[in-house]
């Protein structure tokens, strides 16, 4: 990347579809330090209150609010504010019809992980992105972080050889993995559950780092910590449906809305208008994603992965070991230490995203040497440091790249193909190969 690109001659005009939590990174992208290459002229959400907590931080920020167009409207909305990109930060399950909607109109789009949920979404999104010729970037942000882009340095230089496997374990805490279990992610229909909602990033990284395309995987996993069966199962008694409550049974896995000030406005305030609850029991029923998960993915260079996800751990952060035929590379990071609570039962980390990690560390040890640790650079943003070099990238412009840190659609199907064909082989118990699915291997 090159902090000298030249930017566009003129702001491209931006519209942006669902205004939840994670469209105020755009939002204040584009509205703040890239407000100069990235004009954001039109939004839209199917709550209206979300578009008014937004629209009164962009009156804050001094910065012009764009027009409101109709959920369903994409399309007329790109003609009338001659958009050149839409951004998509909706649920899941809705990418692929704004995609698609978005591309058909005439504008590129860039669009939050996972691409889609779906193996038909897959293919309407790539028959449009090929019959269109319209981009699609998928924001992986965390190719962006520095000890992510240090690590594939490593294995591209050829330090460890030609790379035979990789195991790679991430940790979720009680903080962070249970609100997947709190807000719509739960319903394996919305979310394609964790496999493709979260582990997309993670296929994503080592796609990325191997230089290589998924072929076969193997899955195993289920629903053991949270959910009302499990739950009964290790005795927990009655429970509060949802955490905003003053019920005595609420607990440290209760999250209270009334104290999150953001969550609050966004959300409880305005819960009346689509009945949406953020803040529902981690332990209630109707849960149908998994917490627990174990993969092998064989890739097309030879390599296999094995990879674990847990989303109950007491610290948050990641492990990957890298084996090769001249030695191994392993890069540890802890996220959040610990997850603790205050006095009331209020949840406390010692960290969070947006600030560098408790703790990193790369190590390289070649075939009958001593190891040695690989410096990574300070981080400066959320994400590791992803997000802001992502930002960056997306509306200023990709300068000299040779490690390829952006992420086009096909990227995105090659992320996904590894969640979509464990979630076939969690229902067959089989093994699932890549192009049984009937979207492509990704090699194109």
């Amino acid at each position: 990347m090159s902090p000298s690109v030249t930017p566009p001659a003129s702001p491209l005009r931006h519209a942006l579809v669902g205004t939840g939590s994670r469209a105020r990174l755009y939002i204040d992208a584009m509205t703040g330090v890239h407000a100069r290459v990235a004009d954001l002229v039109a939004w839209s959400d199917t709550n209206p209150g979300r578009l008014d907590v937004h629209e009164r931080r962009v009156r804050e920020a001094g910065a012009a609010v764009p027009a409101r167009f109709a959920p369903g409207a994409l399309a007329e909305a790109v003609d009338e504010h001659r958009i050149d990109r839409v951004v998509v930060t909706t649920p899941d399950h809705t990418h692929a019809d704004l995609v698609v909607a978005a591309l058909e109109a005439g504008a590129d789009a860039v669009v939050e992980k996972p691409l889609t949920t779906t193996e038909e979404g897959v293919r309407r999104i790539a028959e449009a992105a090929e019959r269109t010729g319209r981009q699609v970037t998928v924001t992986f942000n965390y190719r962006y972080s520095p000890r992510n882009t240090a690590l594939k340095q490593v294995i591209a230089s050829g330090e460890i050889g030609r790379v035979t496997s990789v195991h790679f374990e991430w940790l979720l805490d009680t903080a962070h993995g249970a609100d997947y279990f709190r807000r719509w992610h739960r319903d394996k229909e919305n979310s394609g559950g964790l496999l493709v909602h979260k582990s997309s990033h993670h296929f994503d990284l080592v796609n990325w780092w191997l230089g290589s395309v998924p072929t076969r995987v193997f899955a195993s996993g289920g629903l053991r910590f949270y959910g009302d069966r499990a739950a009964a199962g290790r005795g927990l008694g009655p429970r509060p449906e949802r955490g905003t409550t003053d019920s005595p049974l609420r607990d440290a896995f209760s999250l209270d809305l009334r104290h999150e000030p953001w969550y609050k406005a966004l959300y409880l305030d305005n819960e009346h208008l689509d009945g949406y609850r953020r803040d529902q029991d981690v332990f209630g029923p109707g849960i149908t994603i998994e917490d627990n998960l174990s993969l092998i993915v064989d890739y097309a260079s030879g390599a296999s992965m094995t990879y674990a996800l847990n989303a109950h751990s007491p610290w948050e952060g990641y492990v990957v070991g890298v084996n090769g035929t001249e030695g191994r590379a392993e890069l540890a990071v802890v996220e959040r230490g610990a997850v603790t609570t205050d006095a009331d039962g209020h949840v406390i980390t010692d960290t969070d995203d947006t600030e560098r990690p408790v703790g990193e560390r790369l190590v390289v040890q070649r075939h009958f040497e001593r190891a040695r640790q690989v410096p990574i650079p300070e981080a400066e943003g959320g994400h590791g440091g992803g997000d802001t070099a992502l930002l960056r990238d997306l509306f200023v412009g990709a300068g000299e790249d040779p490690l390829g840190h952006a992420a086009s659609w096909q990227d995105g199907v090659r992320s996904v193909v590894v969640g979509l064909a464990g979630n076939r082989s969690l229902r067959s118990g089989a093994v699932v190969r890549v192009d049984e699915l009937g979207i492509g291997s990704g090699r194109t």
